[in-house]
């Protein structure tokens, strides 16, 4: 549901590696590495390595799943371990590749450099746009911009019933009509669903099936808390779960957020609590 960053590898790819070679040279890294899911890949390398033959500059494709993208399990993918996450501290910044500094930031990031190092830096940001709308895309809009001038600017608020999530299916908070006068808050992404034609017990169901799939199983709160998330759901789901039970979903949730070992758990603790108290309308 985020593809912005195909997107400006797509149309700014010059940009991108300019903001590279910058960082490289301001910190005075030995190499660096273009991290790319498979399709992406697939797709891009040809483009990219032309503009990157006479640099210390490496594509590695990434292994597929949700859990890759975490920064830690980024580096032990690339030193060619499994790729699950690592306790922090240490943070990359201090012990990462291979045991050594490491800078790891997204494209858009580099995209930026690059444009104030041009002095074209304009505060701007990329959002994707997505769901049942009649222009789904990427937009490059302020950054400050509200979920609802972003949908009116690009043509796509809706004028039946409808939900956002922000951020991203997996990760994202659902908000109703009336709360869109705010930013995304460095978020990139926006998801419209046709609230008649999007059953929340279906959409609380795929989302709690890909929780249970992506998790590494290494840590307790995510393995254990999605699993009595979905014990629970499935009594929400039929009408049969107890106004007891509220608070025990209100404590899985916190459990999640906060001692959850990497951003999968937190993530399903801002998603999955969102979906129960936006969707369902459960007291808390």
């Amino acid at each position: 549901m985020i593809f912005k960053d195909k997107y400006i590898l797509q149309n700014y790819l010059k940009e991108v590696m300019l903001g590279i070679t910058i960082a490289l040279k301001e910190i005075g890294a030995q190499g660096a590495y273009i991290y790319l899911k498979k399709e992406y890949y697939q797709q891009l390398k040809k483009n990219i390595l032309p503009l990157i033959e006479n640099l210390p500059i490496e594509i590695f494709e990434k292994p597929e799943g949700y859990l890759c993208g975490e920064e830690t399990a980024l580096i032990n993918a690339i030193e060619g371990k499994e790729p699950f996450p690592k306790i922090k501290p240490p943070y990359p910044t201090e012990k990462g590749l291979w045991g050594n500094p490491t800078l790891i930031h997204n494209v858009e990031t580099f995209y930026c450099i690059a444009k104030i190092a041009q002095n074209q830096y304009r505060h701007t940001k990329f959002f994707c746009v997505n769901g049942d709308v009649p222009h789904p895309g990427v937009f490059e809009l302020p950054e400050q911009a509200t979920i609802e001038k972003i949908l009116k600017q690009t043509e796509n608020l809706p004028s039946f019933d409808f939900f956002v999530q922000a951020s991203g299916w997996a990760s994202g908070e659902i908000l109703l009509p009336h709360e869109l006068r705010q930013p995304l808050n460095g978020l990139a992404s926006i998801i419209v669903f046709n609230a008649q034609k999007h059953q929340a017990t279906q959409m609380l169901e795929k989302l709690l099936d890909f929780f249970s799939r992506e998790n590494c199983d290494r840590c307790t709160p995510c393995r254990e808390g999605i699993y009595r998330l979905s014990e629970i759901a499935q009594k929400l789901v039929s009408n049969k779960i107890p106004h007891t039970q509220y608070q025990t979903i209100e404590d899985i949730l916190q459990a999640l957020k906060y001692s959850s070992l990497c951003p999968l758990g937190k993530t399903a603790a801002v998603s999955l609590g969102s979906y129960l108290k936006k969707l369902f309308v459960y007291d808390n």
